[in-house]
Formats: structure tokens, sequence, C-alpha cells
């Protein structure tokens, strides 16, 4: 099935098994969804439990934790990441601060789903990967499944979970397809996963970059270097067992991250892995991150901003020595 398939499966199963369970959002009923990953949904369950919302993110997102903290289990959807910052007061002063204001009295167990990523010629504000800001706060957990399985499986783990869980979901990863086991058992929101074994260099990446280290490491492979790709999968808390061991092992460390390079995602794994695993390394760790620029809409520009497999062959020839 196609990843926008799998959330929708994953959507369903979770709704058949818990009536407390409902999606709201943006144009999820009669539309079907910005991504089409509610398409049908309206007629199998009925407005009450898929809501459309007015376009007013503040509004529906505080309304998403209110029925949380009433007992539901919401699936709130934001259209993009960059218009989940009209709702970072209701996700960061309310759903990821009332357990521990309340001394453990309160939880929210909302989970909040919204598109990230660029490459689609959406212009600046469409565009741009936000998941390391919020991956910033405690009391969130940030997820990023990047396979078809991966998005099969997470989110009936995201509604177990009594606090608030954000879910991106890389918009160029709707239309791929893959392999969805009968078993989904193995998959967690705890670990990250190594996507290909390797002994020269660690590529660590989530969500639609993936692909892009996938593809480079099969490159990579053609000119004699072994590529481990690491996928963290959960952006908070990171696993840092896993990323420790993958360095441990390579030696060599590169982050491949769409978000800007000043204060990023990329930054903290390179802290971690400085602190924890310094004495492992034969090189220092690298990172490969978006231009610093609003994204452009122009398409060579915005290829041009984005991390690119050639790219990420260059930077891991670099750290083995060319």
């Amino acid at each position: 099935m196609t990843y926008r398939e799998a959330m929708r499966e994953a959507i369903r199963e979770a709704m058949n098994a818990d009536e407390k369970v409902f999606l709201m959002g943006e144009d999820v009923g009669h539309y079907g969804g910005c991504y089409a990953v509610s398409k049908g949904l309206l007629d199998e369950f009925g407005p009450d439990r898929i809501r459309d919302t007015p376009l007013s993110e503040s509004g529906f997102t505080g309304a998403g934790i209110g029925a949380a903290l009433g007992g539901m289990r919401p699936i709130v959807e934001i259209m993009t990441c960059n218009f989940a910052l009209l709702a970072l007061d209701q996700i960061m002063n309310t759903a990821a601060t009332m357990r521990h204001m309340s001394g453990g009295q309160f939880h929210v167990p909302v989970v909040i789903r919204m598109a990230t990523g660029a490459g689609r010629q959406l212009a600046a504000q469409h565009s741009h990967s936000l998941e390391g800001w919020f991956a910033h706060i405690p009391g969130l957990r940030v997820l990023a499944p990047a396979t078809v399985s991966d998005a099969r499986a997470m989110l009936a783990r995201a509604l177990e979970d009594p606090d608030p869980v954000l879910i991106f979901e890389n918009a160029l990863l709707y239309n791929r397809e893959g392999e969805v086991p009968d078993d989904l058992a193995g998959i967690d929101i705890d670990h990250a996963s190594i996507r290909r074994a390797g002994s020269d260099v660690s590529l660590i990446t989530y969500g639609g970059s993936l692909w892009k280290c996938m593809d480079a490491a099969e490159e990579l492979a053609g000119i004699g270097v072994s590529a481990e790709v690491l996928d963290l999968r959960t952006l908070r808390p990171l696993d840092d067992a896993a990323i420790m061991a993958s360095v441990a092992k390579t030696r060599r460390g590169l982050i491949v991250d769409e978000g800007w390079r000043s204060g990023s995602l990329s930054a903290e794994i390179m802290s971690r892995i400085i602190e924890q695993g310094f004495w492992t390394l034969d090189a220092p760790p690298m990172r490969l991150c978006s231009a610093e620029v609003p994204i452009p809409y122009a398409k060579h520009m915005e290829e041009a901003a984005l991390p690119q497999v050639a790219g990420i062959v260059d930077a891991a020839r670099k750290l083995v020595g060319g």
C-alpha cells in the first residue's frame, strides 16, 4: 500500500477499536484531507467522528486538547507544520505542560498529525521542516515515520501514550509504496531502526531524507564505501543508544536533516555524539542541512536548498578520506 493508505488504515483501525477516537481538522471530512489521507472516512464514521473544522489552527487544536482532557482520544490534523505555529501556544503552554503543572493529575492524550518538508514547489509558507523546533519542547513525543510500515503502525502506539504526541509526515512520502507485515507488534515509538547495515560511515536521518540516504548508500557501495543508514523515527526522545552504537561501529557520523543548520536537531545529535561517543570516532561528525533561506518556489532553487543524494555522497566521501 501507499504511505497515504497506511495512515488511513491506521486511523480506521484506531476508530474501530475505540469509540473515543475521532479525527478533526481542516478539510478532513467532505474533501477527504488535503493529502487524501482521510478520504472515505466521513462516509464510514459520520460527521461526529470525522469533524471538519474552521480555518483556525489555534481554535481547533485547543478544542482537541480540551477533548483529550475530557477523556476523548482526538487525532488533530494540521495541514502543514508551518501552520502549527498558529497553535504553538496550545501545544507548548497547555498540552506539553499540563501533566507537570498538575503534579501528574492530568494527562493530555492528543495526537497531532501534520505534513512537513519541501520538494513540492509550494513556496516558503508551506514547505519548511519544523519538527526540530517541537523536539525541543519537554512534555511532547515527536515522531517522524519514514516507511509505509511505520506509518501503518506508529499511530496506534501514539494513541496509547497518555501524553501529547506529534507526528510529522513528510509530504513527499504520501505516494511511496511499501510492504506492510501482518505482524506490526515489532514496530514501536521508542527506538531508532537500522535500515541498512554498514561499516565505514553512519548516515543518521529521519523522514523524507531516509530515502535519499538509502540511495546515497547504494551509490557509496559502488565506490567501495559501506554506509550504515540509521532511521531515527522518534525525534523526542532521541534513541541515544542506537546512535552511539552505530557511530561506535563505523567510527564516523553524518547527520542529514532538512531543518536549517543553526540551532538544528542535527546540532543536538552532533553534541550528543561528542559528549557520549567522542573516543569511538575516527573523524569529527558532519551534518548536511537545508540552506538557511526560506524554501524557494522555483524548482531548481528548491532542489538546491535541500539536502540531495549527490551532497550526501560527497560529504560521506570526505568523512572517509576521499
